[in-house]
């Protein structure tokens, strides 16, 4: 669809690696307006209020251990960062200078 689109031949590899570009680009962007990783948060009712039914009932949801994943998966650092490799990666370290 995206060939048919741009005219540009893309397989699904390229194309998840345009996905990951933009999403760091996003990322980038938020950090430079002073988002931090307080921003990157739920609800204050997801946070706060145990389940109610099924497999997680009565459990509240911790995000810290949850973040710390997400992050390290990401290639970003412990505050949300993304990483020099990362970056290089992605071909963004010219982006990545905007946030230093």
């Amino acid at each position: 669809m995206m060939s048919a689109i741009t005219g540009v031949k893309i397989n699904s590899q390229e194309l998840l690696k345009i996905g990951e570009r933009i999403w760091n680009l996003e990322k980038l962007f938020n950090l430079r307006e002073g988002l931090t990783r307080k921003d990157d948060s739920l609800p204050a009712r997801l946070l706060n209020e145990a389940f109610e039914s099924g497999h997680s009932k009565g459990i509240k949801v911790n995000l810290e251990p949850l973040l710390d994943s997400y992050y390290e998966l990401r290639g970003w650092d412990h505050e949300g960062y993304p990483l020099e490799k990362k970056l290089e990666e992605l071909d963004l370290i010219k982006e990545g200078e905007s946030i230093k």
